[in-house]
């Protein structure tokens, strides 16, 4: 990026501007740019505000940066995080390192907020048992992790409330086994109360024998899910649950844990429904006093770390925005991680790549509202492909919108399934959601109408040939319907058994449609002639007459293509993410190319076994004659011209008197009296 020119403010800091993106930006370059940034007027940024959330960054650093806790992060926060660092850093380029670690004696000591950070790291390192003149953000995690364990273990010795667990040490296993049989138990002992109510109902309530007949010629150890469904026993009206025989086998695990782990079940053979009650009573009152304590403890625990944090946070901030903030202008004030191309440096926007119809599209953006994203994204002139993903392990989901910005559409629609990779790595099942058709180069916009022509007539063609073959479907057994009635019909006698008598033959219609289509013919032969003419008359007329057809055809798609080109705009798909783009993040084609990569294949020599079979050479020179000398013949007989073995037609002059005659012949009687000049006679 070469300087343009230079900017002085009034406070006289000389600020270097460059063009990134067909925009004139500011440079961000050195730690003396950071400490004015306060100077920079707000209309040269390049983003007024972005989101804390759906970034490509660490929202730790970005909560640390949103002072108000709106959510966003605004210039005037970007400004205060510049200022504060100038009063902490003894040199400002400290910052362009991007390293989580700092020495002591890059930090300013004569500044109330330098001491603050010097303070807070010394004590942290003393509690760690650490001899250094320097920290880690490495370091300040272990210690808040440390300071987490011993709030917990503190407040578990400071806990007065007197509880006594029902089972004990065992009092854990018990609440798992009880949980693991709680629904299938209850629905045991419902069935058995309908086996009371109506004891004739006991077959329907028990397991229907079709069933185990339908999986009993398969393997039965593999059908062990749909033994599963099955009740846990045989319901009976006495209601007692069997604890040693007669159990599901697919529930007999599960049973034997719960004996176990249950010290009164273990002398029994039964389970009656109240004891069954009071054990899920008791496991029941554990478990909401375990709940209570761990919420009690967590929110005790949390504040008492979030307090502590407040008293390191300058540490922390400083060990942050030493690895965070330069990289956070360059995507703030300037989208230089953007235009650069470096797949190690990318924009904290770009999410990941988008694999689809052998391309790879490097431009991907997370979409938190797609309601809104769809609604404006028309506005950015590209060729945009929103896809829902689902994370291939976890099942995560999210939607994002591609980037096609090189090659030609392709087979995409709506549905087709592709591959997404985030930035860990990570790949996604990607299936398109909706399509936003913009241009995507004006080579691809000068195949475009011929490529919606193609469509339409293959459609058409598709539709009509649908419609024949159900029209003749429905004759055929309209037919085949009518002749099985008529021979089980019974004969009539008179008219009623008689056909009908054909629709007479209406020749006036007829005539003038066949009047009609010879006058259609006549002007496309007469336009046929007079093109045929211009063709003929020179010999570049024919390629001024193909370029002019491509013109009207491809014309105004290559026109419209290159004026969208030219305005292609990243920021209305920024800006429906939660942006607040201060000024046009454009994509021309020559980035464009660089943002989506085609597949590339070598040339192959050896030959295809599967291929085609192309008709010999000399047939197709022969079809290739033929076809000119039709088109040569119809078109030297529809301008007129004779065939050079023709005798010249012999033009006979006609008589001048003749001529007159027959003019006068075809006048009227009284036009002639009338025009006839009166004879002038001569003087006496």
């Amino acid at each position: 990026m070469a300087n343009i020119s230079n900017l002085i403010t009034p406070s006289g800091y000389d600020w270097k501007f460059s063009t990134v993106g067909g925009v004139t930006r500011v440079n961000i370059e050195t730690g003396e740019d950071i400490a004015h940034l306060d100077e920079l007027d707000q209309k040269l940024w390049t983003v007024l505000s972005c989101p804390v959330k759906g970034l490509e960054f660490d929202e730790k650093t970005l909560a640390l940066l949103d002072a108000d806790k709106d959510g966003k992060i605004r210039v005037h926060e970007v400004i205060a995080a510049a200022k504060w660092l100038r009063n902490v850093l003894v040199d400002m380029d400290y910052l362009l390192e991007g390293n989580d670690n700092i020495e002591f004696g890059a930090v300013c000591n004569n500044t109330e907020e330098g001491m603050k950070v010097l303070e807070a790291a010394k004590m942290i390192l003393g509690k760690l048992g650490l001899q250094k003149e320097a920290i880690t953000l490495a370091d300040v995690n272990e210690y808040m992790a440390i300071y987490e364990e011993k709030c917990k273990n503190e407040y578990k010795a400071e806990d007065s409330e007197p509880y006594e667990p029902p089972y004990g040490e065992g009092s854990d296993a018990a609440e798992t086994a009880v949980n693991a049989v709680r629904e299938k138990l209850a629905d045991w002992f419902m069935r058995c109360k309908l086996v009371q109510f109506d004891e004739e109902a006991a077959p329907a309530l028990d397991v229907q024998v079709e069933k185990i007949a339908a999986i009993s010629g398969s393997d039965l150890a593999a059908n062990v899910a749909e033994i599963g469904t099955y009740p846990l026993a045989r319901p009976s009206k006495e209601a007692l649950m069997p604890l040693k025989q007669g159990i599901n086998p697919a529930w007999q695990a599960q049973m034997a844990a719960l004996v176990a782990a249950v010290p009164e079940l273990q002398d029994k053979e039964t389970m009656s429904e109240e004891e069954w009650s009071a054990i899920v009573a008791k496991v029941d009152a554990y478990t909401a006093w375990k709940t209570a304590g761990e919420t009690a403890m967590n929110e005790t625990i949390a504040a008492q770390v979030t307090e502590h944090a407040a008293a390191i946070e300058p540490v922390e901030r400083l060990l942050r925005y030493c690895r965070d903030y330069f990289t956070l202008l360059h995507n703030y004030v300037v989208f230089k991680d953007f235009y650069r191309r470096d797949d190690n440096n990318l924009a904290v926007f770009q999410a990941g790549k988008l694999y689809i119809d052998q391309r790879c599209c490097e431009l991907c953006v997370k979409v938190s509202d797609m309601g809104k994203s769809t609604a404006t994204a028309g506005k950015s002139g590209m060729y945009l492909i929103y896809c829902h993903c689902v994370a291939k392990s976890g099942g995560a989901q999210m939607d994002i919108v591609a980037a096609l910005t090189d090659g030609e559409i392709g087979g995409l629609h709506e549905g087709k399934n592709a591959i997404f990779y985030d930035r860990s790595g990570q790949d996604w099942d990607a299936t398109i959601t909706k399509i936003v058709d913009n241009p995507i180069s004006v080579r691809q916009a000068f195949w475009s109408p011929y490529r919606k022509f193609g469509n339409w007539v293959t459609d058409k063609i598709t539709k009509s040939a649908s419609e024949k073959e159900s029209k003749q479907f429905d004759e055929m057994t309209s037919k085949a319907d009518t002749a099985s009635t008529n021979l089980t019909a019974k004969p009539e006698d008179g008219a009623a058994g008689e056909k009908k008598a054909a629709a007479p033959f209406d020749i006036a219609k007829f005539a003038g449609i066949f009047a009609a289509i010879g006058l259609a013919f006549g002007a496309i032969g007469a336009a046929l002639g007079m093109l045929g003419s211009f063709v003929v008359a020179k010999w570049y007329n024919v390629i001024l007459l193909v370029a002019a057809v491509i013109i009207l055809i491809s014309g105004p798609s290559m026109l419209l293509a290159w004026l969208k080109l030219r305005k292609r705009n990243l920021g209305p798909v920024l800006n429906a993410n939660g942006w607040a783009i201060n000024s046009d993040v454009k994509v021309n084609t020559t980035f464009g190319k660089t943002l989506t990569s085609m597949a590339k294949y070598p040339k192959v020599v050896a030959a295809d076994p599967f291929a085609d079979k192309k008709p010999p050479l000399w047939r197709r020179i022969l079809c290739w004659l033929l076809v000119l000398a039709v088109i040569f013949i119809v078109g030297f007989k529809l301008i007129g011209h004779r065939w050079p073995w023709q005798p010249k037609p012999v033009e006979e002059p006609v008589a001048e008197a003749v001529e007159d005659s027959v003019v006068t012949d075809s006048l009227p009687a009284d036009t002639l009296a009338i025009e006839a000049p009166a004879e002038v006679m001569p003087a006496e």
